[in-house]
């Protein structure tokens, strides 16, 4: 075992802000679970590793223009750790003006908001560029985990690291079966004998992982050979519409010899996009055991309830203000909040849930309450 992980190396694409959710900063920043951050979990997740192997796997943070000041900051916490971490930058480029193509900055847009981080695809590249690679390859590493830092189900298996090392399959990505909440990822498919990844939608697909070959991808960046599909993202800024070319990594699969796709359980796709996610990470459908967020046993359901909270919730601070405690949704189906709705300590939620406060109503859902199968639309249905 030991052997297999001191060639292997978790990157976690770090660019991301939590400003969806209402956070200044990196998003794996925002406190998940008994007062850990994502990054937290990541570093206690590979520190657990080392020790249990006695190896050396490093810690590699691409960061974007972002969050590079910050993650700098934050990563000095971690210096007693038993982990080697890295930091670098992934590039920045220009924002297109959509009316004439030309770059935002040259139109007087100077600051942070004329540019952007152009995709996770740009992992090749800016691994390459760092100096970070030429020292990893130098250390004898030869694989690469990467995956998103809010993903928490993205975690280091060692059987599919002996399957790639055991069957010389270049680069791997790992796929889960799709579900409502997934209907912008992209899929895998086979075309003209490669196996290549088909982008439905416009905007990148954030839920692949992979295990890729250090050394194969070095010879590919070295030669120019990885031409990936660029993904338009439009997007506007005060007012003006601009366009992102951006690029994804899953893109790549198809430049790699033996190139594989695994399709592993959803357990191992577990991203916090929102708040309604966060809900679940905290709730007791989960536990934290040494930085890994293990399923509760006892949720006899394979899928997870499905949760719709409204822009009451959106934010981060308002979301933690309007729950005196997580409530259980071991047993629940769906949940669909709306409206001024808080919750009271020791709720437990069942089945299908619907509470929507009519306008101006505060509606308040008491302490110990268990709703099952309820529809709520005041103070008395509960």
């Amino acid at each position: 075992m030991k052997a297999l992980l001191d060639k292997l190396v978790v990157l976690k694409l770090n660019g991301g802000l939590g400003t969806t959710m209402g956070c200044t900063g990196p998003k794996s920043v925002i406190e998940v679970r008994n007062g850990f951050t994502f990054l937290d979990l990541i570093v206690i997740q590979i520190e657990s590793l080392n020790k249990k192997y006695g190896c050396s796997v490093p810690l590699l943070l691409m960061n974007s223009f972002n969050t590079h000041d910050d993650t700098q900051k934050i990563v000095e916490k971690y210096s007693n750790s038993n982990i080697e971490i890295h930091t670098f930058n992934q590039s920045q480029y220009p924002r297109i003006v959509t009316e004439d193509f030309l770059p935002l900055p040259s139109k007087g847009q100077t600051g942070k908001d004329g540019w952007y981080p152009p995709g996770h695809g740009d992992v090749f590249p800016s691994l390459n560029n760092s100096g970070k690679l030429d020292t990893l390859l130098s250390q004898g590493k030869e694989y690469v985990f990467v995956a998103n830092s809010d993903n928490l189900g993205a975690i280091v298996d060692i059987k599919i690291l002996n399957h790639l090392i055991t069957n010389q399959n270049e680069y791997c990505m790992e796929v889960t079966p799709k579900t409502l909440a997934d209907v912008k990822g992209g899929t895998l498919i086979s075309y003209e004998g490669r196996v290549q990844l088909l982008e439905i939608a416009q905007v990148p697909d954030e839920h692949v992982n992979e295990f890729k070959s250090i050394e194969k991808f070095k010879r590919l960046v070295d030669a120019e050979a990885l031409k990936m599909e660029i993904i338009p993202n439009p997007k506007e800024v005060d007012g003006v519409k601009v366009l992102q070319l951006e690029t994804a990594a899953g893109a790549a699969i198809r430049f790699f010899e033996k190139a594989i796709g695994i399709n592993v359980p959803r357990s191992r796709f577990l991203p916090v996009k929102a708040t309604s996610d966060l809900l679940l990470v905290q709730s007791d459908l989960y536990t934290l055991v040494d930085g890994y967020v293990i399923r509760n046993p006892a949720r006899v359901k394979p899928s997870n309830p499905s949760i719709e909270l409204g822009p009451e919730f959106k934010k981060v601070a308002n979301f933690l203000a309007r729950f005196k405690s997580i409530p259980s949704i071991v047993e629940l189906d769906s949940l669909k909040v709306s409206g001024d709705v808080s919750f009271g300590s020791g709720v437990v939620l069942k089945g299908n849930v619907t509470i929507a406060a009519k306008a101006g109503v505060k509606l308040e859902i008491p302490d110990g309450a268990v709703l099952e199968n309820k529809d709520i639309n005041g103070p008395e249905d509960l």
